[in-house]
């Protein structure tokens, strides 16, 4: 987090803005660091912070008051509220920023598209030209703060109606431990289709999910993160 104010002369800024108790407040905040926070990436509000501040209008340097913010927030701690603010409220970015984070995405999924998809009429891959040529004409819709990997699977859908499309998938079945259980539903179901799954007698999850082929790495790992290792992991089929 930097220390003091913005520059007053730089108009263009990220914001984090909530309308809360019929008033307004914003934190200004380090685009990539916000975004790696709606992500689920980082919980450091300290590291989201342009400074340690809340404001009634950042572009004019207006503060909020303390005694506001006790009334409106139930605290005056700027961390507490700044967190608050990011995870009930709106996040604007720049318009040169959301353009190149689209991007950044756009590339990310059409790659994993390229590696894992195939045409099923001759069953080769498409040409990149080709997915890229698609996303085009089916005007495709990129989310700005979710993973590019959870998105192919709603990328897919919009753009089979232009380009005739199948993905390489794998059957993967997973024990995740009692501790871990309960949490990993939401991870787990991110990554592709939940076909079956049930609860074990000593409280542990077992489930079976179909998922991109080419996502098996990254669902192992988010899979041993989220879980610490303490889990089981069995590719059961490929298609």
């Amino acid at each position: 987090m930097k220390e003091g104010f913005f520059d007053r002369e730089k108009i263009s800024i990220n914001l984090a803005k909530l309308k809360k108790g019929g008033q307004n407040f914003e934190i200004v905040v380090d685009p990539d660091q916000a975004v790696a926070f709606k992500e689920g990436k980082t919980s450091d509000i300290g590291s989201v912070l342009h400074s340690e501040h809340v404001y009634m209008d950042a572009k004019k340097d207006e503060l909020a008051p303390e005694t506001l913010m006790k009334k409106v927030f139930q605290t005056g701690d700027i961390l507490k509220i700044a967190e608050i603010i990011l995870k009930e409220g709106e996040i604007q970015l720049t318009t040169e920023y959301r353009e190149r984070l689209r991007q950044e995405k756009k590339k990310k999924i059409m790659d994993i598209i390229h590696r894992n998809g195939v045409d099923p009429r001759t069953h080769l891959p498409h040409p990149i030209t080709r997915i890229e040529a698609a996303f085009e004409e089916a005007k495709v819709k990129i989310d700005d703060f979710k993973k590019a990997e959870n998105q192919v699977q709603d990328v897919i859908k919009q753009i089979r109606v232009v380009l005739p499309i199948s993905f390489e998938t794998k059957e993967i079945g997973v024990k995740i431990w009692p501790k871990y259980a309960a949490k990993s539903y939401s991870t787990v179901s991110q990554f592709g289709k939940i076909l079956r799954d049930s609860w074990q007698p000593d409280g542990s999850w077992y489930v079976v999910v179909e998922i991109p082929a080419g996502l098996q790495n990254d669902f192992f790992d988010k899979v041993n993160n989220l879980t610490h290792g303490e889990n089981d992991i069995k590719i059961l089929n490929e298609k």
